[in-house]
């Protein structure tokens, strides 16, 4: 689960990180109103105008503007609030702006230069323990940062036993070329972060940029937020954060009935029970001409209910021109996947599209013996050869 910008700043702060603070509006009459009251809050005579959207790199895209007086603030707000925001991180299709973020302005002048920061804490996989992972060259893509100087990117390990010592704080700050108060400002900064990290469940905090103010303050301009969604029931208040509007709705009703599903742009819809067994039937998929249009697995649990519920995702996507369904009965029985089929045939209706399925494993005879039996147009396939053959024929 992803938190907006707002969302995770606000999240940051009530663990003592500091953040550039902002208001969020939903109309430009809001935006104007929380530039009054930002004002009063911070002093602060400029104002950023920030799009609130799931994904980086919005500066590039227009959905990150500077103004300088509240008759620009009103402008840019409702130019930029229903706008379809296309990033790199997007896809062409870019992503609808439902609200903005008016944020004080930290450049301010002084007799110190401002320096930008780049600050993450995710988990080593590897390892099994989380990292921080930071550069001095903040404000930038950090992937052609490393592509291009990788020497710039500095990883700190986390024993999860003991958290983050003091020393590693310190030496991150030094790494930084920090010194002096902004030199313990940074430890505090880290210390407060990676304590929010673990308090929250989340699994990546990006923080691009950290800013060294010219007062020598540090704080997190921008804030990107990951939850692990297998933590969310002991986070209710986080869980409440979710914006549904930023996610892909066949995802969301996935969700509805426990179904792994993430959309693809291809064109034959999978269904399969195990995640090994999914990337395999989508390699095949591949290597027989198609393109997979999703990955859908329904689980060891699966039944009559969650296989229509899968149908029905699926057949949502124009772009599908088949149905692979490839089940391996183990703890699955294949003649309940069967009636699946079945019951979605005749609550969905006439499916136009070829349906290929493969049943394997527990009661797998049986479950052939429905669908042969039950009239349906449906191909079916022993092994996945015949399924790969069946697709390469019929896409």
């Amino acid at each position: 689960m992803n938190l907006h910008e707002y969302q995770g700043k606000e999240t940051l702060k009530s663990f003592g990180v500091r953040i550039q603070e902002g208001i969020v509006a939903n109309t430009a009459e809001e935006a104007v109103e929380a530039a009054k009251k930002l004002t009063e809050q911070t002093g602060t005579s400029w104002w950023v105008v920030k799009a609130q959207i799931h994904a980086g790199g919005r500066g590039k895209g227009g959905g990150v503007k500077l103004a300088k007086n509240l008759d620009e603030v009103k402008e840019i707000a409702s130019k930029m609030i229903g706008m379809q925001l296309i990033t790199h991180q997007t896809g062409p299709e870019g992503k609808k702006v439902n609200k903005v973020l008016i944020a004080q302005d930290v450049y301010y002048p002084g007799e110190s230069p401002t320096s930008e920061y780049y600050v993450s804490v995710l988990l080593n996989r590897a390892t099994g323990r989380n990292i921080i992972m930071y550069s001095t060259e903040g404000g930038m893509d950090i992937e052609t940062v490393a592509e291009n100087t990788p020497h710039l990117i500095f990883k700190e390990e986390i024993d999860p036993k003991v958290g983050i010592m003091p020393f590693q704080t310190r030496k991150i700050a030094f790494d930084l070329g920090l010194s002096g108060e902004a030199f313990k400002e940074m430890t505090k900064f880290l210390t407060s972060l990676y304590n929010a990290y673990i308090n929250i469940d989340a699994s990546m905090f990006e923080i691009n940029p950290v800013l060294k103010t010219s007062d020598n303050k540090i704080l997190a301009v921008d804030c990107k937020v990951n939850l692990d969604d297998n933590a969310l029931d002991r986070q209710p208040n986080l869980e409440a954060m979710r914006d549904l509007s930023e996610e892909d709705p066949a995802e969301i009703e996935a969700k509805k009935y426990n179904l792994n599903f993430i959309k693809l742009d291809g064109n034959v819809g999978c269904m399969v029970n195990g995640a090994g067994l999914a990337m395999a039937t989508m390699d095949i998929i591949k290597q027989s001409g198609g393109s997979p249009a999703n990955f859908l697995d329904v689980g060891g649990t699966a039944n009559a209910e969650t296989v229509e519920a899968g149908f029905r995702i699926i057949l949502k996507d124009a772009n599908v021109k088949a149905i692979l369904l490839n089940i391996f009965g183990g703890i699955v029985r294949c003649d309940r996947v069967a009636q699946g089929v079945v019951d979605a045939y005749k609550s969905i209706g006439d499916i136009k599209i070829p349906v290929i399925v493969r049943l394997q494993g527990t009661n797998a005879v049986e479950g052939k013996e429905l669908i042969d039996g039950s009239g349906l147009k449906v191909h079916s396939a022993i092994t996945l050869r015949e399924a790969a053959d069946l697709v390469k024929q019929l896409v």
